[in-house]
């Protein structure tokens, strides 16, 4: 077998998968800061279960933006109280009807509760910075858009979260076609459920999270829903005004990506099938890296060990997980491994309490 062309073909086609997932994240208008005002025509809605130590920090930042409703979905924890003593209104989340899921399901009761042309459906996981409201509402108002998705910035503490985090969304964007999601004359949808801004008139259109209350990807479902008779949509970075932290140790973010993964292939084949390519790519790094060794190949060896680090190198902020990127490469490949024998096998997750 000839060493340069297999060696060669592996760093191109890393390079190409590379530079697809940057330019895809780019292309999406990035929010900047604006002006602070309170957006009367705009309600907040919080979907919440046992978020204790979370729920605070979100509704304060999102008090002084916009009226803000809390959904406490069940929580057997201080999330109603501490979203209270924050300035939110809280309601329950009405009881899980056989087959429907609980984010959906308090989405859309906190969504019945809001009487204002826009609602933002946010994490509790979430934050923001005085003048996000406005400044997202404007520019979804200016593009004439019926939803509008923000991806924020990750605010990483632990090794497991600074390694494995940036390469899922650097491996996530590969698969994304960043001018198709936002072009109504296509199928592709991408929304992300952290922070969701939709148009009242649009999203009842469609019968709100009624339409996807089955579903554990609801964003994207929701997206491809909304999509569905026209509706524009617009995609956008946040990074100085908005910030998440969705996973807080290696056992969550697990249970987080195992609880999507399969499903998300499934739902949006088209992008799914491109992440599963560039994976399996990636995780060809050691068996070539190897093999490159075996045979004597030093120089294609050298590269190709310093391959990961620099392809991602755009994706991480740090040094040291940028170096460790190999780890997460493997990492994530046990997990979609974990996820295909779940759904071979028609096993179900625990996510939050809950089978999903």
């Amino acid at each position: 077998m000839n060493v340069d062309l297999i060696a060669g073909a592996w760093m191109l086609s890393t390079g190409f998968f590379a530079w697809k997932s940057r330019a895809n994240f780019a292309a999406f208008e990035e929010l900047a800061v604006g002006r602070d005002v309170f957006r009367e025509d705009l309600t907040v809605v919080i979907p919440a279960r046992n978020e204790e130590g979370k729920i605070g920090r979100a509704v304060r930042s999102l008090a002084t933006q916009a009226k803000v409703i809390v959904v406490d979905d069940a929580s057997i924890d201080r999330t109603a109280d501490e979203a209270r003593e924050a300035g939110a209104n809280v309601m329950a989340a009405p009881a899980l009807a056989p087959g429907h899921r609980g984010k959906p399901n308090a989405c859309l009761a906190g969504a019945r509760a809001a009487a204002t042309p826009w609602i933002l459906f946010v994490d509790a996981d979430t934050w923001y910075e005085p003048g996000f409201v406005n400044v997202l509402t404007e520019r979804a108002e200016a593009r004439g858009l019926g939803m509008a998705s923000v991806f924020l910035r990750n605010d990483c503490k632990t090794w497991a979260e600074r390694v494995l985090l940036p390469y899922a969304f650097g491996l996530y964007f590969c698969g994304v076609d960043a001018r198709r999601v936002q072009d109504t004359e296509t199928s592709d949808a991408l929304a992300n459920g952290q922070c969701l801004l939709v148009r009242a008139d649009a999203y009842w259109a469609i019968g709100g999270h009624g339409a996807v209350i089955n579903s554990v990807i609801e964003d994207v479902a929701l997206a491809a829903a909304m999509k569905a008779p026209g509706t524009a949509q617009g995609i956008f970075r946040a990074p100085r005004i908005g910030a998440v932290r969705m996973y807080d140790s290696l056992s969550a973010i697990w249970s987080g990506f195992l609880k999507n993964s399969y499903r998300f292939v499934r739902a949006q084949p088209r992008t799914g099938l491109q992440v599963m390519a560039a994976s399996i790519l990636l995780t060809s790094y050691l068996p070539l890296l190897g093999w490159l060794a075996l045979d004597g190949a030093w120089i294609w060896a050298a590269l190709v060990l310093l391959g990961p680090p620099a392809l991602l190198w755009r994706w991480y902020e740090e040094a040291s997980p940028r170096v460790l990127s190999p780890v997460a490469i493997y990492l994530f490949q046990l997990i979609a491994l974990h996820a295909m024998a779940l759904a071979i096998f028609r096993s179900r997750t625990s996510w939050k309490g809950r089978y999903v």
